[in-house]
């Protein structure tokens, strides 16, 4: 991305950080861990925005709905770090960064080079995630998981809702990147 000035680089920031709370209400409930468009415009901050950028949306997201704005997928406010689905969107900052930086200095992404992106960044959000959610449940708030319920509620019935998007954020990146460029 060519040098921009301070304040488009706020503006492009702060719509991916309202994409992804907007994402967040666009949700089909599935158990334990409801499937939103979060994941969708997390890849995309990475990907369009490049690494440090991408991260500092998602970090201004996680910083604006732990600071008490109803922006998560079930509310906002301080006392969510405690919600087993909190270390998702931690991942986010780490996966917008990664996918970022996997794609940033490249002028010509090809279709796989960002599906490749998109898949670290996916294989990030659920690593982090499920850590946590175990974490928190076996030894913060006491309502113990074991690994297969782990495995089953909070990847096998939502990941593949997931591995589309990354499908998605494929195609609108090779799409909408070299308008971006352009600007």
């Amino acid at each position: 991305m060519k040098q921009k000035s301070r304040i488009y680089k706020m503006a492009i920031c702060s719509l991916f950080t309202a994409l992804t709370a907007v994402g967040a209400f666009i949700k089909i409930p599935i158990p334990v861990v409801p499937f939103t468009l979060q994941f969708l415009f997390t890849i995309l901050a990475g990907l369009l925005l490049g690494a440090r950028l991408g991260a500092v949306s998602m970090g201004a997201y996680a910083f604006l709905g732990l600071a008490g704005l109803p922006i998560f997928a079930e509310g906002g406010g301080f006392w969510y770090v405690l919600k087993p689905s909190f270390g998702y969107i931690l991942g986010f900052i780490l996966a917008a960064y990664v996918t970022g930086r996997m794609t940033e200095n490249l002028e010509r992404l090809s279709f796989g080079r960002i599906l490749a992106a998109s898949f670290i960044g996916l294989a990030i959000v659920y690593g982090i995630g499920m850590v946590y959610y175990y974490i928190i449940c076996n030894y913060v708030i006491h309502t113990p998981i074991g690994l297969w319920p782990l495995i089953l509620y909070c990847f096998l019935l939502v990941v593949p809702g997931d591995i589309c998007l990354c499908f998605v954020a494929t195609v609108l990146t090779k799409r909408i990147r070299p308008v971006i460029a352009r600007m």
